[in-house]
């Protein structure tokens, strides 16, 4: 999961003013950390054009990255991100680095699948999706790049939680590691309104 290659550029100046110079200039401010205790914090300007491109793709935010710094090539994660109100410009970045022995905490996307082969969806029932990402636990090597939820036994009115996506080896979800009342639920069955009366 290391489609996507940064570009970064040292970064000496540091503080409000520089960071304005940066953007007006055309870069985006950054900075690397974490991983290796022995690596300390690196500031690092990326190209705003061309993270703005890389950012559409919606799996930008839960892949490994590989990110290039005066010739050499680390794996990296973003951490975190602010994006201009206004502009199509990103304010700040943050990436964690990634070694193969420290576990990483990531956003993922969740995919819902045979809901047709389902009694709900047989029923010509629908659902209505209430979460579509959740953060997950795991070594770099272990990366999902989505959690299916097999939704293929649903009943109607029934509520899907994330305790019922079957995970795979080496993934947790950060919510379930925080408690059992932390088992909220992600999607819902319904039957349509034209359902409800014909029945009845």
């Amino acid at each position: 999961m290391t489609d996507f290659v940064l570009n970064a550029l040292p970064r000496e100046d540091e503080g409000k003013g520089a960071s304005r110079r940066l953007r007006r200039a055309g870069y985006v401010p950054a900075v690397v950390y974490g991983g290796d205790k022995r690596k300390k914090p690196v500031s690092i300007s990326l190209e705003n054009r061309v993270l703005v491109k890389q950012i559409e793709d919606e799996t930008f935010f839960s892949s490994i990255l590989s990110l290039e710094l005066d010739g050499k090539a680390e794996k990296v994660i973003v951490k975190d991100f602010q994006r201009h109100p206004a502009k199509n410009t990103v304010q700040h970045i943050d990436f964690q680095r990634v070694t193969k022995s420290n576990p990483i905490q990531i956003i993922v996307p969740l995919n819902f699948v045979n809901f047709e082969a389902s009694p709900a969806g047989k029923a010509s029932g629908k659902f209505a999706i209430q979460q579509n990402t959740t953060e997950v636990r795991c070594l770099a090597d272990k990366l999902p790049e989505a959690l299916e939820v097999d939704m293929s036994g649903v009943e109607m009115g029934q509520v899907i939680h994330l305790s019922n996506i079957t995970l795979p080896a080496g993934v947790e979800i950060v919510q379930l590691r925080r408690g059992a009342d932390r088992d909220q639920g992600i999607a819902q069955t319904y039957a349509p309104r034209g359902a409800k009366a014909e029945a009845e």
